[in-house]
């Protein structure tokens, strides 16, 4: 063997050592709220880890738990805060015990629909404050499904005035949860496992899930008959969490992967939303036409959007951080808004039927 071919083979030998040593595997241990083969939330996750292992050829890999393996569905910020689990898949605002400013990227009441939510987080200021937020905390939060429009829940009763809303047991999570509360209500925030029992017991008078395509398999529809219309979540985002010493470990080509299989995983679960929504809200008029859907009174909208209002003015002067989050979102939507007036609304309301 030559010199040449020698000095040749060595250096070959020297690159594949460096590129093996580059394409290290990483498997990261995900927690999520939801429990085993939750449809949309679990498909979104599952979705989104088949995305990065084949993007990445096999070399970040994700290890997903239900809520009935890590037995926290409600503990996924500290499970990942602690380093108990690399990532999480959750939704922000069941966390606003510990971390307050992070229920606002989940939803604000009468606030920014989907699209316009989605436009906040990667066009306006959202994903900036949203880290403002996670910061202090080692972690990183993303965008990580929107479940559309939500329903305002399931009754028992119909609601006919604000005077059927004292002393309702009801189970409303979020921002919501305490404008419902300052109404009368008595609000309470379960696990979606606990759910259908709840209703069933009468532990609760009212349930607030998410819409059709989750609701219909839940079964909510065989107990309480009166189906509302929402005001409090008007395009929920649901996150995906990530430990920041985990995030900085990752080559970069791994995290730009996971970055966009996390977005594009977020994006589909918009879309699968919308569509199982649409196709188990028309099984549920031909199977069940006992169910009525209603929308509150004017005077539950108006006391709903006063007091929501009150309540985001107190938050806003007791904390300069969720001043900042509340403002953001108030002035993009006065901007956005005009265009959704004059583009969706009209166009619905131009070929609204009977």
């Amino acid at each position: 063997m030559t010199h040449l071919l020698k000095a040749t083979v060595a250096s070959a030998l020297l690159l594949a050592s460096s590129i093996g040593l580059a394409e290290e595997n990483y498997t990261l241990r995900l927690a999520q709220t939801w429990g085993p083969n939750s449809p949309v939330l679990g498909e979104t996750v599952q979705h989104m880890a088949d995305m990065a292992e084949t993007m990445s050829d096999g070399r970040l890999q994700i290890r997903i738990d239900p809520s009935n393996k890590h037995k926290a569905p409600f503990g996924i910020f500290d499970l990942v805060r602690n380093g108990q689990y690399d990532m999480g898949h959750t939704a922000s605002y069941y966390y606003k015990g510990t971390i307050p400013n992070a229920m606002y990227f989940t939803t604000i009441p009468f606030g920014l629909i989907a699209p316009e939510m989605y436009a906040w987080f990667y066009h306006g200021e959202g994903m900036e404050l949203m880290q403002k937020v996670y910061e202090p905390y080692g972690m990183l939060s993303f965008p990580g499904g929107n479940t559309g429009n939500q329903m305002g829940g399931w009754f028992r009763e119909e609601i006919n005035s604000l005077e059927d809303l004292k002393g309702l047991k009801m189970r409303t999570p979020g921002f919501a949860g305490e404008v419902m509360s300052e109404l009368g209500v008595a609000v309470t925030n379960l696990p979606p496992g606990e759910l259908y029992t709840a209703l069933e017991r009468g532990t609760v008078d009212a349930v607030e899930w998410v819409g059709p395509a989750l609701d219909f398999q839940m079964g909510f529809h065989q107990i309480a008959k009166y189906y509302y219309s929402g005001w409090q979540e008007p395009g929920a985002e649901v996150q995906f969490l990530i430990n920041k010493k985990t995030w900085e470990e990752l080559p970069k080509d791994l995290q730009e992967i996971l970055r966009v299989a996390m977005r594009t995983a977020a994006y589909d679960m918009y879309i699968q939303s919308t569509h199982q929504s649409g196709v188990a809200w028309d099984r549920m008029k031909e199977d069940y036409p006992d169910v009525t859907h209603k929308v509150f009174p004017p005077e539950v909208i108006d006391a709903l959007r006063s007091t929501t209002n009150r309540l985001l003015a107190e938050a806003a002067e007791n904390d300069p951080l969720a001043k900042e989050i509340i403002e953001s979102q108030r002035d993009y939507l006065k901007q956005v808004r005009q265009w959704t007036n004059i583009s969706d609304k009209a166009y619905l309301n131009s070929v609204a039927e009977d």
